[in-house]
């Protein structure tokens, strides 16, 4: 159990928790444990490694050990990179020319030459059924040798690594942080949290619990241990019961409910029962997910247990047997009788959130100034009621809704799934949107803490403001949709790695060139080996355990024609990237004369999990500025496809209209907050990547620097939720 848990301080921290050990002489090793993480790109802080070299050797080494194979998978160095072209990106051959030469060799091959004839009689062939063909044709080592060694650059990443305390601390701190966590997580957030409240939910306890999901995990460890249950809903009963059966717990897919014994039956109903008897309005939440409701009613046998005869009610509503009048329908009612303001008012006593949600559709049923200007007022005395997270999203929305309504509008679910769609909604009154603009920048900077001395790093200010992790895939290097960074080598190379679980699956990494007005200009796949001065690695078809299977595209970035380069993983056949046992993406940047193996990890600047819905993934655009240098935009979509045979040709117009949307869309920032936080500020600093103040700051920046002072509070991408107030 320690291993894993120690991982998780490293990978959300980037801290080592201190080893438990003898002291002794542990120079040496630590130094080749230095030395070790150099090659996938990361070092130890000058406070880790002296704490290191003054413990036994053997403790030393253990560390390492651990620590290594967690910083390895971070940036995907845990896989042996093949390639198809064992010299690529030198000698990638012609794409017809390479066509031509695998159908030589399947007829030179006695087994495959009859059916290859048989197809070529038809003028239609399948590439997939000649030998050669979609498989590796030499060993790992083969390729290695293959390779010169990478020339070491002042670009490469370098990820510090700094001193954790004791392992117990740090995982108690890391639970605090995750489970009080004012923004959802994503996956894999959702599921170290899970991990962590096993072992910490017996001790400290976040004041607050403010997203669901974070509850209903939290909530099963704590029935687990005997502890009183967080519920003030019935749908946190649900929640539970989903997280019991190992399903869905933000209730966007469903679970299939396992049947629970006696004593959790029990619990359910019994926290079930104290919901509705202290607030029989809550009812009404079981309208919105009537089914699970009944479902979980058949798992849980209300009718035998009489004593809680307010859960019983709970089902009674799910089956229709019992009214429940919900706060929407009395909206509704209320808006199809032209009363926008009593539907405000209403809203803002009972659900001031939903209130805010519900603005712009408010706002423009309005019949005149007036209305308006009441709806407006009403908003205004709920915001102190609503949280910081929703202020936020309300902030952001309402700065694209005045001026001339956009053509298209995009749509993006939780799990990153998108489609464009018309926008025929009226643009809002500039004078009430600039009006609930101010308040909410009013209301956002009251809630901000005093930050002292704020020391910022100017890279940070175009990072979107993670409002959800459900906008941040997981990985080294990911922030959230939207955001902004740049990109400062010579050589642009993709990377796509996946490991089928069952069926053979083919995934085809793919990069489409677009024009200003995003058009397509070309591309690079498996049917375009070599274009705009760049190369792909060759089509791979299978996947198998262990090694599973990569793709590369190679880019000289001063070589490209066009204004944006969109990678993507299509999915050609096999399973999809929820059912594969791993698939990530990832781009390294080098410069012009490194060399190098294909895959270097201290080249890597992102990797993130491939996990979604759809058939296409869209991680992320590169834009080319008016000084010719490029940026990387934030993306984490997925276009739904076809079932199969998904080609970068037949998607080009949808993923045109996808990531013009995201380019020209502004989204809210850290450059947001830090202005907000500048005026409560007693200094703010620009950190120009020297020598950091000698006292204690509040820093916010990309990566933790060294010698910061230790009482400083710090915010990089690990922990920028944090910032998002209550």
């Amino acid at each position: 159990m320690e291993r894993p848990l120690e991982s998780l301080v490293v990978r959300h921290t980037l801290r080592v928790p201190a080893p438990s050990g003898p002291a002794g002489e542990g120079g040496p090793a630590a130094r080749r444990f230095d030395a070790a993480l150099l090659s996938v790109g990361f070092k130890l802080s000058a406070p880790l490694l002296e704490h290191l070299s003054g413990l036994a050797e053997e403790t030393v080494v253990e560390t390492a050990a651990r620590t290594l194979d967690t910083v390895r998978e971070m940036t995907g160095d845990h896989v042996a990179h093949n390639v198809y072209f064992k010299d690529f990106p030198a000698n990638v051959p012609d794409t017809f020319e390479f066509w031509a030469q695998c159908v030589r060799e399947a007829l030179a091959d006695d087994g495959a030459r009859p059916g290859t004839l048989a197809q070529l009689s038809t003028g239609v062939l399948d590439l997939l059924t000649l030998p050669s063909y979609g498989n590796y044709r030499h060993a790992y080592e083969e390729m290695l040798a293959a390779h010169e060694e990478l020339i070491a650059a002042a670009g490469d990443r370098m990820t510090v690594l700094h001193p954790g305390g004791a392992l117990d601390g740090e995982l108690t701190a890391l639970y605090l942080a995750l489970a009080g966590r004012t923004t959802p997580l994503g996956e894999e957030g959702l599921r170290d949290l899970a991990l962590l409240a096993e072992h910490c939910a017996g001790g400290p306890q976040p004041a607050e619990i403010p997203v669901r999901e974070n509850r209903a995990v939290v909530n099963r460890a704590r029935l687990g241990l005997g502890a009183d249950l967080l519920v003030d809903t019935v749908t946190d009963v649900l929640r539970l019961a989903c997280a019991l059966s190992d399903g869905d717990v933000s209730l966007t897919e469903p679970t299939r409910l396992k049947s629970p014994s006696r004593p959790v039956r029990r619990a359910l109903l019994a926290a079930l029962d104290a919901v509705v008897a202290a607030s029989p309005a809550k009812l009404a939440d079981v309208l919105a997910h009537r089914e699970e409701f009944k479902r979980l009613g058949e798992r849980l046998h209300p009718h035998e247990y009489p004593r809680w005869p307010h859960a019983a009610r709970v089902f009674a509503v799910a089956r229709g047997e019992e009214e429940a009048r919900t706060l929407e329908g009395r909206v509704e009612e209320l808006l199809g009788s032209g009363d926008a303001v009593g539907a405000a008012r209403l809203l803002a006593a009972a659900a001031p959130g939903r209130l805010l949600r519900s603005l712009d559709r408010l706002l423009r049923e309005g019949a005149g100034p007036g209305e308006r200007q009441a709806v407006a007022a009403a908003a205004e005395e709920a915001l102190p009621r609503v949280s910081g997270r929703v202020l936020l999203s309300v902030r952001e929305h309402l700065h694209h809704r005045t001026g001339a309504p956009r053509a298209r509008r995009v749509f993006v679910n939780r799990r990153g799934g998108a489609w464009a769609g018309a926008d025929t909604r009226a643009p809002l009154p500039e004078a009430e949107a600039g009006r609930l603009i101010a308040a909410l920048d009013a209301e956002v900077e009251r809630r901000l803490p005093d930050p002292g001395h704020l020391l910022v790093d100017p890279a940070v200010l175009g990072v979107a403001l993670p409002l959800s992790g459900k906008a941040t895939a997981a990985g080294l290097g990911v922030l959230p949709r939207g955001s902004l960074s740049e990109v400062d080598g010579e050589l642009l190379r993709f990377f796509v790695h996946w490991t089928q679980t069952r069926r053979s699956t083919d995934y085809d990494l793919s990069a489409v060139m677009l024009d200003s007005a995003y058009e397509p200009l070309s591309w690079l796949s498996y049917t375009s080996l070599q274009a705009v001065g760049g190369e792909h690695s060759g089509d791979i078809t299978d996947a198998p355990a262990p090694d599973g299977a990569s793709e590369f595209i190679n880019l000289r970035l001063g070589a490209v024609e066009g204004d944006f380069i969109v990678p993507q993983v299509n999915l050609f056949s096999g399973e999809g990237f929820e059912e594969v046992a791993e698939s990530f993406f990832g781009f390294m940047l080098r410069d012009g004369e490194q060399l190098g193996r294909p895959f270097e990890a201290r080249t890597v600047r992102m990797k993130s999990e491939l996990r979604g819905p759809g058939r296409v993934a869209l991680p992320l655009v590169f834009l080319r500025g008016e000084d010719g240098g490029w940026r990387a935009k934030w993306l984490h979509l997925y276009l739904r496809g076809t079932p199969a045979a998904n080609r970068v040709e037949e998607n080009r117009a949808t993923v045109g209209t996808l990531v013009r949307a995201v380019v020209e869309r502004e989204y809210l920032t850290v450059g947001h907050l830090v202005g907000l936080l500048a005026g409560r500020a007693a200094a703010t600093t620009e950190w120009d990547g020297t020598e950091p103040p000698a006292g204690p700051v509040t820093y916010i920046g990309l990566e933790r620097p060294e010698g910061l002072h230790p009482e400083s509070v710090v915010f990089t991408p690990e922990n920028l939720g944090a910032l998002i107030p209550a």
